[in-house]
C-alpha cells in the first residue's frame, strides 16, 4: 500500500523500519479505502513515523501505550514547524491536523480507543441539579432525536447567559432572571428561535418545580414574543428563477450531477434539506417509478410518483457520479472521507447555486426551492389540504401562509382598474 504514494523504494523501507510500521500501514489502507487524496496520505505518514520515535523516545515499548505520548507530542510538532507561523489560529489548525492523524491511527490500532476528540458540550449543561431532565423529555414526552437537537441547543443559551450573571445555584431563578434572558436573547435571533427558546426554557422550569429544585412554578412567567398570524411572507423565488439556479450547475463533474439531483428533488417535490440527505437507495423503486419519503417531519411518509426528469438526474449520479461506497443513502460526500452528506451540506449546496445565479433572498437554501414548490402549486389553483398533503404538512394551517401570496390573482388586480374587485 505504501508503495502507491512513494516512488523511491528506500522510503517505503524507511518508514517500514519504524516499531509502529503496522499500525501505519492499517492506517494508510484505512485512508485509501475511503478514498483521501494522495497528497493528504503522503502528508500523515511522516508525522506518524515521527510521532512512534517520540513515543519510543518517552518509554513507550507497545502499541496500548501510545495514547499518552500524543498530546505531547503535538506540541512537540507545532513548536518545531510553526515557528514562524504567530497567529494562534494557524497554529491550532496545524496542531488540530496533526491531532486527528495520530488519534485516527490509534483508534484502528487499539481495541476500544476512543480519545478526547474535539471538544464536546455535554447534551445537559444542568446535568448537575437536574440530571433527568434529557430522560425526562425522551421517556415521558417522547420527543424526536432533532427536537431534542434544539432542545439542548437552548438550554446551552441559557446556561451561558447565567454564566454571565453569575448565577450558579439554579434554585435562585427568578423572574427577573428569566425576563433578562428574553431580553438579551431575543435581538439576537429570529422570532422562531427565541420562541422556541421560551419554549424550552418553559419546560425546564416547570421540571425543575417538579423536582422540587424550585420552590415555585415560575413557567407561566416565561411569556412568549408576540408575533401576528400569518404575518411572515415565503422565501419561496419564481419557477423562471428556479430554472435559472438548475441551469447553472455544472453538470460535468460529480459534484455537479449530484448537487442537480438533489436540486430538483427540493423544487420538485418540496422536500426538506433532511428528508433529501436521508434518501436512500432502498426508498426508490425504479420497476413501479415510485419515490418514497419515510420518516417526515410530521412522523407520517409519503410515496410520489418518480418523474422522468428526477429518475434521468438521479440515474446519472448512480452511474458516473456516485462514488463506490457500502452506504445505502443515495447522495455521499464528492471528497473523502465518503460518508453520506448531512442535511445542513444540502442547504448549503441549495444556498449556493442561488447566490451564483444572482439572486437576492433572505437566507437561501434548501427551504428556498421547497417554498417554490409550494408557491407553483398555489399559483396552479391547488387546494391547501392537497398541497399540504403534497409537500408533507400534518396540519392545513401550515400552509395557509402560501395562500396570502396570489401573485396571477394580484397581478390581474394591479392590471385592472378594480371595478371588478368592488
Amino acid at each position: 500500500m505504501l508503495e502507491q504514494y512513494y516512488v523511491r523504494p528506500v522510503t517505503v523501507d524507511r518508514i517500514r523500519t519504524s516499531w509502529i510500521a503496522p499500525a501505519i500501514e492499517q492506517y494508510v489502507g484505512w485512508l485509501a479505502e475511503r478514498r483521501y487524496a494522495s497528497k493528504t496520505v503522503s502528508r500523515r505518514i511522516p508525522i506518524l513515523v515521527s510521532f512512534g520515535e517520540f513515543a519510543k523516545a518517552r518509554g513507550a515499548a507497545e502499541i496500548g501505550q501510545l495514547a499518552a505520548h500524543m498530546e505531547p507530542f503535538v506540541q512537540m510538532w507545532i513548536s518545531q514547524h510553526a515557528r514562524g507561523k504567530r497567529a494562534v489560529r494557524v497554529r491550532k489548525k496545524m496542531g488540530e491536523c496533526t491531532r486527528n492523524a495520530v488519534r485516527q491511527m490509534l483508534r484502528l490500532a487499539i481495541p476500544g480507543y476512543i480519545g478526547a476528540g474535539r471538544p464536546n458540550r455535554p447534551a445537559n449543561p444542568f446535568e448537575t441539579q437536574a440530571p433527568g431532565f434529557i430522560s425526562h423529555l425522551t421517556d415521558e414526552k417522547g420527543l424526536r432525536p432533532r427536537t431534542l437537537y434544539q432542545y439542548r441547543f437552548h438550554l446551552h443559551q441559557f446556561a451561558a447567559y447565567l454564566t454571565r450573571i453569575g448565577l450558579k445555584d439554579l434554585a435562585y431563578l427568578s423572574p427577573q432572571v428569566l425576563s433578562g434572558f428574553v431580553a438579551d436573547y431575543g435581538p439576537r435571533v429570529a422570532w422562531p428561535t427565541l420562541r422556541n427558546a421560551c419554549g424550552t426554557l418553559r419546560v425546564l422550569v416547570r421540571y425543575l418545580y417538579r423536582e422540587g429544585v424550585l420552590a415555585k412554578d415560575l413557567s407561566s412567567l416565561v411569556e412568549f414574543p408576540q408575533s401576528y398570524r400569518l404575518s411572515g411572507i415565503p422565501r419561496s423565488i419564481t419557477w423562471e428563477q428556479v430554472e435559472q439556479v438548475l441551469s447553472g450547475i455544472d453538470r460535468r463533474a460529480p459534484c455537479g450531477k449530484r448537487d442537480y439531483a438533489m436540486l430538483l428533488l427540493l423544487a420538485t417535490y418540496g422536500l426538506r434539506g433532511c428528508e433529501v440527505a436521508a434518501l436512500t437507495l432502498d426508498d426508490i423503486d425504479w420497476r413501479n417509478d415510485r419515490l418514497k419519503i419515510r420518516e417526515r417531519k410530521a412522523g407520517n411518509s409519503t410515496a410520489y410518483p418518480l418523474s422522468t426528469v428526477v429518475g434521468t438526474a438521479i440515474v446519472d449520479y448512480l452511474k458516473n457520479g456516485r462514488p463506490a461506497s457500502k452506504d445505502r443513502q443515495v447522495f455521499l460526500r464528492a471528497m473523502a472521507p465518503l460518508v453520506p452528506i448531512s442535511s445542513a451540506a444540502v442547504s448549503c449546496r441549495a444556498a449556493y447555486y442561488i447566490r451564483k445565479a444572482g439572486i437576492a433572498i433572505p437566507r437561501p437554501g434548501s427551504h428556498t426551492l421547497r417554498h417554490s414548490c409550494v408557491q407553483r402549486l398555489v399559483n396552479a389553483n391547488f387546494s391547501l389540504k392537497h398541497i399540504g398533503d403534497y409537500v408533507g404538512h400534518r396540519n392545513a394551517a401550515s400552509t395557509q401562509i402560501y395562500a396570502k401570496v396570489a401573485i396571477e390573482a394580484l397581478r390581474e388586480v394591479a392590471q385592472g382598474n378594480g371595478e371588478e374587485v368592488l
